[in-house]
């Protein structure tokens, strides 16, 4: 069966829509959505088959993941990553919610998959939809980059382009509008000083 695909509003995302798209997170399925960056690819964090489903569709075993994060706030934060510094904490509220992923600590009290894990990335994305999906499930959603089969164009920004190359892999796919073809840029925030991993969107001025 082909993935459903959903339109929500960035302006007024309907309540109706979201609860439509979190019982399928929540059930395990995967889904593509808008982020203040380019689409994503997500599981709910807290379901183990939503987290092997992913995996499996990247090709990988579950306990070499590298998945992100994204979250509603800083204020549970403390739940997923470990110890912060004063500095480390300024530099992530002058940063978020923004097109940033940050790699910090990761906390002993994540998912049993990621026991193993030193450190986690994390993202707050400015992005209504995101925001409206994170508050109706209630937890975060682990993502992956939503990497175009093009080593040309890398990331589809068109919805529908979208939907014709992962609607047989995944279980929704929601039409949020175009999104962007540059991604977060990733600050390694484990170290002495903040170092860059990878320059996208967003001002690196923020960081330092």
């Amino acid at each position: 069966m082909p993935a459903k695909f959903i339109k929500i509003y960035e302006k007024n995302p309907s309540d109706k829509a979201i609860r439509e798209v979190v019982n399928i997170l929540r059930e395990g399925g995967l889904v593509i959505f808008p982020t203040d960056t380019v689409y994503g690819l997500g599981c709910d964090l807290m379901s183990a088959k939503g987290l092997k489903n992913l995996a499996q569709l990247k090709g990988i075993k579950i306990e070499k993941a590298e998945f992100s994060f994204i979250t509603d706030s800083l204020s549970n934060l403390s739940e997923y990553v470990g110890n912060l510094d004063t500095s480390v904490f300024k530099m992530l509220k002058r940063c978020l919610p923004g097109p940033y992923t940050f790699i910090l600590e990761g906390a002993s009290s994540l998912p049993k998959i990621f026991k193993n894990k030193k450190t986690v990335g994390i993202r707050i994305p400015n992005h209504s939809i995101v925001q409206a999906l994170l508050l109706e499930l209630g937890n975060p959603i682990a993502v992956t980059s939503l990497k175009d089969p093009d080593v040309i164009v890398e990331y589809t920004t068109d919805p529908e382009d979208i939907y014709d190359l992962w609607k047989h892999k995944v279980d929704a796919i929601i039409d949020g509008g175009f999104g962007d073809n540059i991604a977060s840029t990733v600050v390694d925030a484990t170290q002495n000083e903040p170092v860059i991993v990878r320059e996208g969107k967003g001002d690196l001025g923020l960081i330092y």
